[in-house]
C-alpha cells in the first residue's frame, strides 16, 4: 500500500485536503468517489515496499472465485480486476488485483502476470492457469483450482482439530505435573516427614521426583526447547536430517497414518486436475513433487516421474515405491487401461478425503481417554503417595 496527501471536489465544488492509503492513484481515486468526491491532485507520501509477497489461502480462494464469476459471465479480464481493484472490502485482493491489472494492461497474459506474485500463487496454479488460457476454458480451470484450495483448507482445518487437543491437553498435564512437583509436594513432604514413620516406597519415589523437579526446574523447562532448536537447525543444515525426521512423521504411531492419507489425498486431487485441464503427464508429476512438503514423498514422486520417462508405465512406476498402497496402484492401472486417469485420480482423493475423516474420529476417541486416564493416574499416584502415610499415622492413634 502506499500513503498519498489529496485534494478533491465534491458535487457543490468545494475543494477538501486529506490523506489515505490507496494501492496506486487509480485505487486512491476510486476510494474517493464512493465517498461522493472528485479526485483533484494527489501526492505520494510513503511508497509500499515491493509487491504483494503473502495472501492468506481464503483471501485467495476469494478472489480466484469472484474471477471465475466475472469472467464467466462475458466480462473481460481487465475489467474483472479494475472491478475487484476499485469494490473489494479486503486490502491484500485489492492490492493483488492491481498488480495482475498493471501487468496485464502494459502487454502480459494473465497466466505471465500471475507467475509474477511467487508469494501468492504456487507453480501449480500458474501452470493451470496458462492450460487454461490456451485452452480457452479459463473459467472452468479457476472453478477446478477454486474447488481444490477449499478442499486442501477443509483438509488443513481437520488435521488442525486432529492436532489441537492434544497439544492442549499435554500443555495442561505439564502444567499441572510441574506446579504440583515444585509448589504443592515438597510443603507437604515437610509434614509427611514430620511424622517419624517409614515411607512407603511410592512416596519416597515422589518425593525424589519432587526434589529432581525443584532443583533442576530451569534445566527441565530449557531441555525440550533446546532439543528443538538442536533439531530445527539441524534439519535446515541438512537435508538428510530433515529426511529423517520426515520418515519419522510418516510412521508415527495413530498421526502417521493419517497424515500419509492426507498427503496421498492432496497429491492424487492435484494430479488429477492437472491432467484434466491438459497438462502432459511429466510435466503433471513434475508439478505435483512440491504439492507435499514431506522429502519422503517428494523422492518416490520424482523417482517414478523417472520411471515413466524411461518408457514404464504409470502404476509400475509407482509400484516400485513402497510408499504408495495397493488401492492407489489399482486405481492408476484402471485409469490408464480406461483412458480416465482423471476420474480414478479422483476417486482416489475421495476415497482418502472420507478415510482422513473417519481417522480423525478415530484418534481422537483413543487420544482424548488416553490423557484423561494418564492425568488421573498422576495425580491419583500423588495422592495416594501424600494421603497414605498420613491415614496410617492416622489410624495407629489410640482414643
Amino acid at each position: 500500500m502506499a500513503q498519498f496527501s489529496y485534494r478533491a471536489a465534491n458535487e457543490a465544488g468545494s475543494i477538501s485536503k486529506g490523506q489515505a492509503d490507496a494501492i496506486n492513484e487509480l485505487d486512491l481515486e476510486a476510494q474517493l468517489r464512493n465517498m461522493g468526491l472528485q479526485l483533484v491532485s494527489a501526492k505520494l507520501l510513503a511508497s509500499r515496499k515491493g509487491s504483494l509477497t503473502k495472501m492468506t489461502r481464503r483471501d485467495l480462494i476469494d478472489f480466484l472465485f469472484q474471477l471465475e464469476m466475472l469472467s464467466r459471465a462475458g466480462v473481460p479480464l481487465l475489467s474483472c480486476l479494475g472491478d475487484m481493484r476499485r469494490e473489494s472490502d479486503a486490502v491484500t485482493i485489492r492490492e493483488l488485483s492491481a498488480g495482475l491489472y498493471e501487468k496485464i494492461e502494459v502487454g502480459s497474459t494473465f497466466s505471465e502476470a500471475v507467475a509474477s506474485f511467487p508469494g501468492v500463487f504456487s507453480q501449480t496454479i500458474v501452470s493451470l492457469v496458462r492450460a487454461g488460457e490456451l485452452t480457452g476454458q479459463l473459467p472452468d480451470v479457476l472453478k477446478e483450482i477454486v474447488r481444490s484450495l477449499k478442499w486442501q483448507d477443509e483438509l488443513a482445518a481437520t488435521i488442525k482439530k486432529l492436532l489441537t487437543y492434544p497439544a492442549f491437553m499435554i500443555v495442561v498435564i505439564s502444567g499441572v505435573v510441574f506446579f504440583l512437583m515444585v509448589y504443592l509436594v515438597p510443603q507437604l513432604v515437610t509434614f509427611i516427614a514430620s511424622m517419624g514413620k517409614t515411607l512407603p516406597f511410592h512416596t519416597r519415589l515422589l518425593i525424589a521426583v519432587s526434589d529432581v523437579f525443584v532443583r533442576f526446574w530451569w534445566l527441565i523447562l530449557s531441555v525440550p526447547l533446546v532439543i528443538v532448536a538442536l533439531v530445527s537447525a539441524a534439519a535446515a543444515a541438512n537435508p538428510k536430517v530433515l529426511y529423517k525426521l520426515h520418515e519419522v512423521q510418516l510412521a508415527l504411531p495413530l498421526l502417521g497414518p493419517v497424515f500419509k492419507k492426507l498427503i496421498l489425498a492432496r497429491f492424487a486431487d492435484t494430479f488429477a486436475l492437472m491432467y484434466r485441464t491438459g497438462i502432459p503427464l511429466i510435466e503433471g508429476l513434475t508439478y505435483c513433487i512440491d504439492v507435499s512438503d514431506n522429502l519422503v514423498v517428494r523422492r518416490s514422486i520424482a523417482q517414478a516421474r523417472d520411471r515413466v520417462l524411461t518408457g514404464a508405465s504409470l502404476h509400475e512406476s509407482f509400484a516400485q515405491e513402497q510408499l504408495f498402497p495397493s488401492l492407489v496402484l489399482r486405481m492408476l492401472k484402471v485409469g490408464e487401461s480406461t483412458g480416465a486417469l482423471d476420474v480414478a485420480l479422483s476417486n482416489i482423493s475421495y476415497f482418502y478425503s472420507r478415510d482422513i475423516d473417519e481417522s480423525v474420529g478415530k484418534v481422537q476417541s483413543m487420544i482424548e481417554p488416553t490423557l484423561t486416564v494418564t492425568m488421573g493416574l498422576i495425580l491419583g499416584w500423588i495422592m495416594v503417595s501424600v494421603l497414605g502415610p498420613i491415614y496410617d499415622t492416622i489410624s495407629t492413634i489410640k482414643i
